[in-house]
């Protein structure tokens, strides 16, 4: 690992900690060379691909995920970890099962199952941008649906 102040690569671990809510490993380093401190997280990386609608293929990204969900929360009253917990949980299903391909439109579909029970409104922005609403009928089908 690089120092971020001097670009020195020989740094030593002082502390490490698993990080229950991000599915990750948190360490305090050391720079042997200028003495400068400073944290890294390590996250277990298994290659998922994403399939997208148009049949493309790209690495499964949590941090795109995350600002979506962000998006769809926004000024609402969930709390970052929650999303993190979110993404975590579907991060498990899918390391879980066999598949090293899995198309984004099961991956929407596993963010709103989970969306649901934690905010209605977050739900319905999400949906309203992953299902591609068209006009107001689908909107209020879909809010019929959550009735």
């Amino acid at each position: 690992m690089r120092c971020p102040s001097c670009g020195h690569d020989d740094t030593r671990v002082i502390d490490s900690r698993a990080q229950d809510t991000t599915n990750a490993i948190k360490r305090r380093r050391e720079c042997r060379s200028c003495g400068y401190r400073f944290t890294t997280f390590e996250r277990c990386e298994d290659p998922i691909e994403v399939i997208k609608s148009d049949g493309s293929v790209q690495p499964f990204d949590r941090n795109k995920l995350l600002v979506g969900l962000m998006r769809a929360t926004s000024k609402r009253d969930i709390d970052l970890s929650e999303l993190n917990a979110l993404i975590d949980d579907i991060e498990r299903e899918l390391r879980g099962g066999t598949l090293t391909a899995i198309r984004s439109h099961d991956i929407g579909d596993m963010v709103l199952k989970r969306l649901e029970r934690i905010d209605k409104v977050a739900y319905i922005r999400f949906a309203s941008v992953y299902r591609d609403f068209r006009d107001v009928g689908e909107f209020i089908s879909e809010l019929d649906k959550l009735r």
